[in-house]
This record gives C-alpha cells, sequence and structure tokens, in this order.
C-alpha cells in the first residue's frame, strides 16, 4: 500500500521559512517557499531558505515535482522562489491574483521568470496524477489570502496557513467558514492550522479598527506624517491612503517593496488612490511637509531599509524632521526586537515624535487568529489529526492545551512532529515514517549555502576580538623572525601595547621552533593560528582572529 507522505522542508516550530512537500508514490507537491530572518549571531547573513536537498535527491531518484500552490503573498511564504526554483526543473505554480503579482516581483528581483496560473475559489484542479487542490478564501494581514483543499489517495489534506476570521474585513470579502464546513462534512484526513497566536484567547481585533488610529494621528500631525507598516498590508496601506485624504495630505511610497506591491494592487484593484493625491518620491521637495503621508517600508529596523536610512539621515529623498511624526502600524516580528526598538529609540533621541502599538495598541491588529477563532475553524472542518503549524515551540504545545482540550479533541490526534521528522498517512492512520537533517541555507549577498557554522564562528571572532595578522618573510626558504610584523584590526592591546606585541613575537619564534625543520609552510601556518590564540588568551584574557601570512622574498 503506498504511502501518503507530509514534509515540513522549512522545519517544525518556525514561524518562517514556510514550505510544506506532498509526496505520493512518484510525485511530489509543493505548497509555499518562503525565506526566514538571520538569528542576530548569523553577522552578514541576509535570508534564510528551506532546505531541499531531499527534493533534489528525490528527482535524481526519477520522481517528479507536480506543481506547487502559494497561499498568501507575505515574504515568509513567497520570497525563497528566486533562490530555490533556478534549482529545481519547471512545474506549475498555482497562486491567487495579489499572491501571483506579488511572487512574480520576487521572482524579477533575482532575475528568475516562472509563469502562474491565477486560481479561482471553490475551483478544483487537477496537479499531476494524485494530487488535486481547492483554494477558498480566508481573511489574513494581506488580500487573497487562501487555504488549500488538498485531495490526496489518502483522503483530503486541509491546509491552513495564515489567517484570521474577521468579521468586518476591509474589502468585504469574509473568510469561507460555509467552504470549510462542507470539506469537514466530506472528511478530512488532516488539517494544518496557523497556530501563531494560540496563547490569545479573545478574539483577534478587526483590521478595520486600525483605521481610526492612524487617522487621529495624521490628522495631529503638523510635519510629515511617516507611516511604516509592512509592505505587503495592502488594506492598510488603504486606510492610511484613507486617514490621508481626509486630511487634504499627498501620499507617497518609499521603498521597493512597498512601491512594487502598491503598483500590483492598483493594477488589480485590491487598492483605490484617488487621482492626482499619489505623488513622486522625487517630488517631495514641491511640497510642504504639511500637505505629505508619507508611506515608507522597513516597519521591523532592518538594517538598509529605507525607513532605517531616513532615521539615521542617510536617505537622499527624504529627511525625518521634529515637526514630522512617525506612525509605526506595526507589532514587532519575534526575534526583531533590537533593530526594531533601536530604530524608535534614534528618533526619540532627536526629538521626533514617535507612535507605536506598545503605546497606542490599535494602530495594529494582528493577522492571526486568536485560539478562539482557531477553534472555530476546527469545528467547521472536523479533521481526523491536526497538526499545528506557523508557530514557535511553545505555539504548537499550548494548542492542545487552548483549542483541542476544549473541543474535546484526544492529545494524540494533535500531531506534534519535531523538527525534521517526516509524517506518513496510511490506511487513514498517521505516523512519523522518517527523520531528515534538514538545516537553513543561508543567503549572504550572492551566495546560497556557502556560509556554515565556521564562517559565522569566524565572523563573530572578528566582530568581538578583531583579528591578528602575523607575517613573516620567507628568503631562500629559510623564515626571517627578526623581520615578522604584527598587525592588528579591530584587536583592543593593553597598556603596555609593545609588550603585547612581544609576546607575540616570541611566542610565534617559539612555535616555529618547535616544529620540524621541513615543515611545510601550510603546517606553519596552522600550528601558528592554532596555539598562539590559546597562547594569548592567558596574557590579555581575548582571543582574536589569528591569521599568519608566510611571505616569498
Amino acid at each position: 500500500m503506498s504511502l501518503l507522505k507530509l514534509i515540513p522542508l522549512g522545519g517544525m516550530g518556525k514561524v518562517t521559512q514556510n514550505m510544506f512537500l506532498y509526496e505520493y508514490e512518484d510525485e511530489m507537491l509543493i505548497v509555499d517557499m518562503g525565506i526566514g530572518f538571520p538569528e542576530i549571531q548569523m553577522l552578514g547573513v541576509d535570508v534564510l531558505i528551506p532546505d531541499v536537498r531531499y527534493v533534489q535527491t528525490k528527482l535524481e531518484e526519477g520522481k517528479k515535482i507536480v506543481g506547487m500552490v502559494l497561499t498568501h503573498g507575505h515574504d515568509d511564504h513567497i520570497a525563497a522562489t528566486p533562490y530555490i526554483l533556478p534549482h529545481l526543473p519547471e512545474f506549475p505554480i498555482l497562486a491567487s491574483p495579489l499572491t501571483a503579482g506579488f511572487a512574480k516581483n520576487r521572482m524579477r528581483d533575482g532575475a528568475v521568470e516562472r509563469e502562474i496560473t491565477v486560481v479561482k475559489d471553490r475551483q478544483w484542479y487537477q496537479v499531476g496524477r494524485h494530487f488535486e487542490v481547492m483554494p477558498l478564501h480566508m481573511t489574513h494581514s494581506v488580500p487573497d489570502t487562501k487555504h488549500y483543499a488538498i485531495k490526496t489517495p489518502e483522503g483530503i489534506i486541509y491546509h491552513g496557513s495564515d489567517f484570521k476570521l474577521d468579521k468586518d474585513p476591509i474589502d468585504g470579502q469574509l473568510s469561507d467558514l460555509e467552504m470549510a464546513t462542507q470539506l469537514g462534512q466530506e472528511g478530512v484526513l488532516c488539517m494544518l492550522i496557523d497556530c501563531l497566536r494560540v496563547e490569545r484567547k479573545e478574539r483577534v481585533g478587526s483590521e478595520s479598527m486600525a483605521g481610526p488610529a492612524i487617522e487621529e494621528e495624521v490628522l495631529t500631525t503638523k510635519g510629515k506624517s511617516v507611516v511604516t507598516l509592512m509592505s505587503s498590508h495592502i488594506h492598510r496601506i488603504q486606510q492610511v491612503v484613507d486617514a490621508a485624504q481626509k486630511a487634504d495630505r499627498k501620499i507617497c511610497f518609499i521603498g521597493r517593496s512597498v512601491e512594487q506591491n502598491v503598483q500590483e494592487a492598483l493594477q488589480l484593484k485590491k487598492l483605490s488612490i484617488p487621482y492626482g493625491m499619489m505623488v513622486d518620491k522625487r517630488d517631495l521637495g514641491d511640497y510642504k511637509n504639511s500637505q505629505l503621508c508619507v508611506v515608507i517600508a522597513g516597519s521591523q529596523g532592518q538594517e538598509g531599509s529605507s525607513l532605517v536610512r531616513a532615521v539615521y539621515g542617510e536617505h537622499h529623498v527624504i529627511s525625518i524632521t521634529p515637526e514630522d511624526k512617525v506612525i509605526f502600524s506595526a507589532d514587532v516580528i519575534p526575534g526583531n526586537e533590537i533593530p526594531f526598538y533601536e530604530a524608535i529609540d534614534e528618533l526619540c533621541r532627536n526629538g521626533i515624535e514617535v507612535v507605536y502599538p506598545d503605546i497606542k495598541p490599535n494602530l495594529h491588529q494582528s493577522g492571526h487568529a486568536s485560539a478562539q477563532e482557531q477553534q472555530e475553524l476546527v469545528r467547521a472542518v472536523k479533521p481526523k489529526y491536526i497538526l499545528p503549524v506557523g508557530g514557535a515551540d511553545r505555539h504548537r504545545v499550548k494548542f492542545v492545551e487552548f483549542v483541542a482540550e476544549p473541543l474535546s479533541i484526544a492529545p494524540e490526534k494533535v500531531l506534534i512532529p519535531a523538527h525534521g521528522e517526516v509524517l506518513g498517512f496510511e490506511g487513514g492512520q498517521a505516523k512519523v515514517v522518517d527523520h531528515l537533517s534538514l538545516h537553513a541555507q543561508m543567503v549572504d549577498g550572492l551566495g546560497i549555502g556557502d556560509v556554515g557554522p565556521t564562517v559565522l564562528a569566524d565572523r563573530r571572532i572578528l566582530s568581538e576580538a578583531g583579528m591578528i595578522v602575523l607575517v613573516i618573510p620567507k628568503i631562500k626558504g629559510q623564515l626571517q623572525l627578526r623581520e615578522m610584523q604584527v598587525i592588528s584590526r579591530g584587536f583592543v592591546f593593553m597598556k603596555e601595547a609593545d609588550e603585547v606585541v612581544k609576546f607575540i613575537k616570541d611566542t610565534t619564534a617559539e612555535i616555529i621552533n618547535s616544529l620540524e625543520r621541513n615543515a611545510k609552510d601550510d603546517e606553519v601556518r596552522r600550528a601558528i593560528e592554532k596555539r598562539l590564540s590559546r597562547r594569548l588568551y592567558k596574557i590579555i584574557k581575548r582571543e582574536p582572529m589569528i591569521m599568519a601570512a608566510i611571505v616569498k622574498v
């Protein structure tokens, strides 16, 4: 009997790097392909992407990817496409209109071109021989968000990524609980469900509640209203536009991501801006500050973002003055606390008024369902098994207590696989059938996967203790120890710097003399770099990176 495998390639217990693989016999179906954000100690790393080595291995064995569906337009679900797709064969990609537009923009940024089939709600699409998929509408913090029903030979899987059950959505499109209930009546084998806000028991506030809070702040701004938010949050952008219109202000967008997304949303009529209201960022100087409302990318305080460059006075088209007001209409993403609050701190130090959700909660409403809303969707779908996704480990565990138990669902029916575990479904039963060694791939500039633990360790050492370079001349096969040079960068010597330099030279000479006379240059370098670091730590309690260079003269 064949087995349906479900593999979270982005790992479990993670909020980002969303990428799931469904495998049956010789066919593989992918759901989402998103990026993750590097941890603070991952110096120089731009983004993380899911590990697709398993997929590549299966392709070499003769299996094929029959398609991919994208659930919605957030980067942690679509933005790994330009990094991963070039390493995979072409296959059909399905998405809603706005999600397709956002995904194509991300791909073009990486010089990748792929066709995307735009799907319609409540319509089944055949993908390969073994899979059928059907999108159903859900409310979230980006329009055109979909959950997918996936028909497999083992039964229906309900793939429920990020969502909330907003009773008063900006575009008037409610979550399709009717279709979810109908699927439940047909019988659902397993339901994947967003559990990120499971700790919150009361219902999440409607997105429409953010508009009045933003409007109040825009109306009371003397200079420019500078609003920063998630670039894909088109509903929030619409509310900023509406607030600016009431304040008789022009609207301007700054930042590649927000500019791209706004243009895409305008073309698809997901966003409405009155004629003549939007101005080009290069024309800001033609208007008084009191006539402007600027939406700027970088709400998480990301290094190099338009907001951060403006905060530090380094942006070429916008500066923020004390008469302006900066409005953060976004919550901090877990793990981004340091850059997020550093941007706010810098603005405050410069005497600029800043408002943010900690002091005015309605400036932001979460796009993720509370425990109460998760219960409501589970009651509709009535799955045999439930797999909480999209949250950290604490959220997955608390799902049992806050959602499953109140619904009298047995704990063994809630699947909480460990990172790398593969779930298998056979004969209506679920079990762990394999374990993969999954490691997020690090993207550093143009390099993918070429930065590993060793490189990161070197970067940490350089950032904390600096570097010492020893230049040792070699004339006619003999090392000239008396001509040795000691060069330091980022290394703080003791007050008696001359003594430290002498110690380094003496110790290096001692290490070299302890080696065999015919030792090769590489062996000499390795010995110096390995031993000198330990000896130096005993003297100065620092362990800088040591690099030895033998120069033939």
